[in-house]
């Protein structure tokens, strides 16, 4: 029985409040996601459930604005959040990334719901600003110029146990004419490189086993200090670390890519054979017109010098068709680089007007139907050469390492999947052993689609890792934890498979 001076004693503690952040674009967008989500931890809130579509206390919009429709979208989403939030007293909308810093007051204008918008160089600020809000009862707008903090000072809630990206620069120094990401990114700032080792390092004393290096222009690194060989020196540093078993890196620019960088992949054992390097267009006059620094020689000589060092790389890319002034020949020149190059695969994607940009403005805009005809004889010729060099694969002997959520079909099939050494996506037998994310397995590559892979006999080998011990802890601390309540600690983390469709703009240099 509890006595009066008990219940004169009783508190009712709150609940925490919920966010959820909606994420689109590139990869910088999806690491920048990582930290607001590290932030709100930090400041209290806890993550809601999945699926919950709108329902949490505080929804973030990390943008992009280099997507097509990417403003339309924006607020037809907001617009369906508008009858939550009114239902809901105390529930926050906020808007960040880079089509926040574009559009600033405007966002506010057309939904004025939205309680807090923040840019692309203050994402630190984000729990200020929904607090001020909150108090003043009135939207906070708040675009910070340059950098205010390199953001990998940030708390971080990392999305998985096993993988993680470091970003090593923010911002770019290249102009090219369809790109307004310099304009909303800024000038390239590069992280110290004693910060980004100790940050590696400490991931993989967490578990952590495949670390990504991401940068808008990720091989330019070192500009701000003058040392061109830079990037390559940073490669081999990350030989050196102990437990760490896989480096990639993206997006680099043909521009700045070279030789000391093959040499650096190719001699340090733990830089996988992969290389994600986006052309654009195989057009001499077209990358002149979208003012790429490099020429269609030049790209093809850095493929073959790749592939002489590093036989099986597989190499994937962007390209842009339809750019203003496109002619059939300078088309067929793409598909002539396609088929010299031999990508893995190419994520490719139709030309569209981005305001604020010099391309939107320029004559001969190519019309619709034209530039969807000729996207579609180029993604069908990049299918027919996906498939070739996947079947290549076929009798092959792999590393995997063991992924989670990267095959929709496991479950019904009895399998599971991992990534290749070169990043290709492969679906194999479950075998009987327990097998986790981050641990390793050999398998034989018995089958080839254009997208992925398939070994369907039995597993070879299983290795259990550090990286599979740190998922199984994760995984057994939120079971542990009770429903919603997390313990808003930054937790170490997995950037989305390689390559991401980077479009052509942000993090595609």
């Amino acid at each position: 029985m509890t006595s009066s001076s008990d219940r004169s004693l009783a508190v009712d503690v709150p609940a925490p409040k919920s966010y959820e952040i909606r994420t689109y674009g590139c990869q910088m967008n999806v690491h920048d996601s990582e930290r607001l989500s590290g932030l709100l931890e930090d400041a209290g809130y806890v993550r809601a459930p999945e699926g919950s579509d709108g329902d949490a206390d505080v929804v973030v919009f990390n943008t992009c604005a280099v997507r097509e429709n990417a403003d339309n979208r924006l607020y037809g989403n907001l617009g369906r959040l508008a009858p939550k939030k009114a239902s809901r007293p105390g529930m926050q909308i906020a808007v960040g990334g880079c089509l926040a810093q574009k559009d600033r007051d405007t966002i506010v204008k057309k939904a004025p719901w939205v309680d807090v918008v923040f840019g692309t160089h203050n994402i630190g600020k984000l729990p200020i600003l929904l607090e001020r809000a909150r108090v003043q009862e009135e939207a906070q707008v708040e675009i910070a110029e340059s950098l205010e903090a390199f953001p990998s000072t940030l708390p971080t809630r990392r999305e998985s146990a096993y993988a993680a990206w470091v970003s090593i620069s923010v911002g770019c120094n290249n102009t090219c004419t369809f790109c307004i990401v310099p304009a909303l990114r800024g000038k390239e700032k590069d992280r110290r490189t004693g910060d980004i080792l100790a940050e590696i390092e400490a991931l993989v004393g967490e578990g952590v086993s495949e670390i990504t290096l991401l940068g808008q222009n990720v091989n330019a690194y070192g500009s701000d200090i003058g040392d061109r060989e830079a990037f390559s020196k940073l490669l081999r540093a990350c030989g050196t670390i102990e437990g760490l078993e896989r480096v990639r890196f993206t997006s680099p620019h043909p521009r700045d890519f070279t030789d000391d960088v093959i040499a650096a992949m190719a001699e340090t054992p733990n830089v996988m054979p992969q290389l994600h390097m986006p052309l654009q267009s195989g057009s001499d006059t077209v990358l002149k017109a979208m003012r790429r620094s490099y020429r269609q020689e030049r790209y093809l000589k850095i493929i073959e010098n790749v592939r002489a060092a590093i036989p099986h790389a597989a190499i994937t890319t962007d390209i842009i068709v339809g750019f203003p002034g496109e002619t059939e020949e300078d088309f067929e020149q793409t598909l002539h680089v396609v088929r010299e190059a031999r990508f893995a695969q190419a994520f490719t994607f139709q030309y569209s007007k981005r305001p604020g940009t010099p391309a939107a403005t320029m004559e001969d805009q190519i019309p619709k139907a034209v530039v969807q005809a000729r996207y579609e004889r180029l993604v069908a010729l990049q299918e027919e050469i996906s498939w070739e060099e996947n079947k290549k694969q076929v009798g092959r002997t792999l590393e995997l390492m063991v992924a989670e959520g990267e095959g929709r079909k496991d479950g019904a099939t009895h399998r599971l999947s991992g990534r290749a050494a070169d990043n290709r996506l492969v679906h194999f037998t479950k075998p009987d052993q327990e097998v986790r994310p981050g641990d390793v397995v050999t398998v034989e590559i018995t089958y080839a689609a254009p997208h992925h892979l398939l070994a369907e006999g039995q597993v070879l080998d299983v290795r259990r890792t550090r990286a599979g011990d740190a998922w199984e802890k994760r995984t057994a601390d939120k079971a542990a934890k009770p429903a919603g309540v997390m313990l808003g600690l930054p937790t170490v983390g997995a950037p989305a498979p390689l390559p991401v469709a980077t479009g052509s703009g942000c993090g595609s240099a």
